[in-house]
């Protein structure tokens, strides 16, 4: 799924849109006792209560797509009889009716979801019937001809709320406020089928996690049956790693800062795009070529990538490329400029030494107080 197609499930998650039929739950304790369950009809609730969900649903759709929002693949085999696949699609088929099929999801996500607190389990199943599109782009909600019909999970802590005091209308005073256990937004979730190309895909799924450096590997692979790619930070370290091992100890500044560049001006030019940019081994090697990487570095390249990220495996420009700042740094000194002006900074021999360069005006700004600069000339 893209930012596009997210976005679209989101705008369903208001009273005027909803298409949500039906809303499940299970209250787990530290122990991973189920406390009490939730099972309603979701139009039946007060219009509070309504409000208060949506804003959970919509955060377990929140994040970018690619570090937070991860669109994973059915492996064939979980599409067999017993496979994970097959469950969550009979689940979703129940349309949440079915008392047995509930328990038994509840307890396979009690059995590998790792949290030592108390949570929430929340499961809806929604049927939204998809309106057509003109050529211009524009929705035609009498040209419907398909209806997405799909599950939402969303695995919410429950903490107790902070000590503190309340003031008492009645009595005029105040008192120590009686502490009680919240609801919080959701740490993990997933959303079942994908909705890719605006249409039902029931081969893929979008996990939600919370923590983009701390993704569930048990919870992803016994649950749901799919294998984690790489997080956000470990691309990032397995891209900074594999420039490292390609260059060698001849990793020089302009090359590395070449590579940058190159790779800001790709996520740039990809800026409007709702698909995330994706790199694989032959665009990441493209990408060294162009930033003047002699040929005999890259000779061992493809083995280096492999060993790194995987044969198969691609990394999302918007996980290795830093879009806020270009950062140069000494054992002494840090230096940030934003990745627009990368080409302020440069490197000189002066005086027989090594040094970083900037480029500046007659006006800087040293620890908030605006002062000229005086340049000392040799």
């Amino acid at each position: 799924m893209n930012k596009k197609e997210v976005a679209e499930i989101k705008k369903q998650f208001t009273p005027s849109n909803c298409a949500i039929t039906r809303i499940c739950g299970c209250y787990v304790d530290g122990e991973k006792e189920k406390k009490t369950r939730i099972k309603e009809a979701f139009l039946s609730l007060p219009e509070e209560e309504m409000f208060k969900y949506f804003d959970i649903f919509r955060k377990c759709l929140s994040g970018t797509v690619g570090k937070n929002l991860l669109n994973m693949e059915f492996p064939l085999e979980t599409e067999a009889e017993g496979g994970t696949q097959e469950f969550l699609l009979k689940l979703r088929d129940s349309r949440l009716t079915d008392d047995k099929m509930l328990e038994e999801f509840y307890d396979k996500v009690i059995a590998c979801y790792d949290y030592a607190e108390n949570y929430l389990i929340l499961l809806i199943h929604a049927a939204y019937d998809i309106p057509g599109k003109s050529s211009d782009g524009s929705e035609m909600f009498d040209a419907s001809d398909e209806v997405y019909d799909y599950v939402l999970c969303s695995i919410c802590p429950v903490k107790l709320s902070k000590p503190g005091l309340s003031y008492h209308a009645e009595e005029n005073s105040f008192h120590e406020r009686t502490r009680d256990w919240v609801v919080e937004l959701p740490a993990d979730g997933f959303l079942f089928p994908a909705f890719n190309d605006r249409s039902t895909d029931i081969h893929s799924l979008l996990y939600y996690s919370k923590n983009a450096k701390e993704l569930r590997e048990d919870f992803v692979r016994d649950l749901l049956g799919c294998t984690l790619p790489l997080p956000a930070p470990a691309q990032k370290e397995t891209f900074n790693l594999l420039v490292e091992e390609t260059l060698g100890e001849e990793c020089s500044y302009e090359t590395v800062k070449n590579i940058h560049e190159n790779l800001h001006e790709l996520v740039q030019q990809n800026a409007e795009n709702p698909e995330p940019l994706t790199l694989d081994k032959a665009e990441v090697k493209y990408l060294f070529e162009k930033s003047g990487v002699e040929e005999e570095k890259l000779e061992d390249f493809d083995a280096y990538f492999e060993a790194a990220a995987g044969e198969k495996s691609g990394l999302l420009a918007s996980n290795i490329a830093d879009t806020r700042k270009f950062e140069i740094k000494t054992p002494e000194v840090s230096i940030q400029v934003s990745p627009d002006y990368m080409d302020l900074v440069e490197t000189r021999i002066i005086d027989g030494r090594k040094c970083i360069v900037i480029g500046v005006d007659d006006q800087v700004e040293i620890n908030g107080i605006s002062a000229k600069t005086v340049l000392n000339q040799a």
